[in-house]
């Protein structure tokens, strides 16, 4: 039996979340209070004798602080009975979560007349420090739509399903702010920049001009072995620990040519030696 626990502060796309598992055949239950954990691993093993092996829980700041800080031994008395359990945890920056309430004029669940939005949304990081500190998976939605996030989701839960450590390249651009859902992060600012070159401006790291331009410097080709000598070395390390995911972002000023070239040459790269590599560009579309 597969078990999905998918956690998040309000407003960073859990419902979404598990919308993209429910179309993926799982049976998906929203707000579950953390002690029904164990109560609802009873239930479903009935289920799993019916022929649905595979569910998803929303698990939130709506449960009492005393139930959320009890989730890690929650979860270990579900894995203690052979439950496939994985924990994904959304989040995105405040400001972020601030605009998305303030645009939808929705009423954040912890928000009152004694404590406004934004320190609403401080505090429900705090609650939920106990889920998120067992995630194998954390996404930050701060720049993804969503269709961006469903697609990120199918396609990370369906490698976490086949077993093995999945790797995903990330390219970004550091004027629009650091992701924080990565392992490894690299800065490639100091490699030499095709925006300075008219003709190149408006294109990107995968368009042919811009792949030139790059290939013709040796810091360029030093720079991307030297991080995939450094990826191939700790593999094992991260394998070894039972991990299901890791997560490279390569950062450049826009995230739009550096950036892109090297995470598509070291996904060709990887996809070479290894089963599931996947690339991300998250400024361009």
């Amino acid at each position: 039996m597969k078990l999905k626990i998918i956690s998040g502060r309000s407003g960073s796309g859990k419902s979404i979340a598990l919308h993209a598992l429910e179309d993926l055949g799982y049976y998906c239950i929203d707000n579950l209070p953390v002690t029904m954990l164990p109560l609802l691993a009873d239930e479903l093993s009935n289920q799993v004798d019916s022929g649905q092996s595979d569910f998803a829980v929303g698990v939130d700041a709506r449960s009492l602080h005393t139930d959320l800080n009890n989730f890690p031994g929650a979860l270990q008395r579900l894995r203690e009975r052979d439950i496939d359990c994985e924990v994904l945890y959304l989040d995105a920056s405040d400001s972020t979560l601030l605009k998305r309430f303030s645009e939808t004029r929705r009423k954040h669940p912890l928000s009152n007349n004694d404590l406004p939005l934004f320190e609403a949304i401080k505090q429900e990081r705090e609650l939920l420090e106990p889920i998120s500190r067992q995630a194998e998976l954390l996404i930050d939605t701060s720049q993804t739509n969503v269709h961006q996030l469903r697609d990120i989701v199918c396609s990370r839960v369906t490698q976490y399903d086949q077993g093995g450590l999945s790797i995903q390249f990330q390219s970004f651009g550091f004027k629009h702010g650091v992701p924080i859902d990565v392992d490894f992060m690299f800065d490639i600012r100091c490699l030499p920049n095709p925006h300075w070159q008219s003709e190149l401006r408006s294109l990107t790291g995968q368009d042919q001009p811009v792949v030139d331009f790059l290939e013709q410097f040796k810091e360029v080709s030093e720079m991307r072995m030297d991080i995939c000598h450094f990826i191939e070395k700790w593999l094992s390390s991260f394998e070894a620990d039972n991990r299901s995911y890791l997560t490279v972002a390569i950062g450049c000023t826009g995230g739009q040519h550096r950036s892109v070239y090297m995470v598509d040459k070291l996904t060709e790269y990887f996809a070479q030696i290894r089963d599931k590599v996947v690339s991300r560009h998250r400024e361009i579309v």
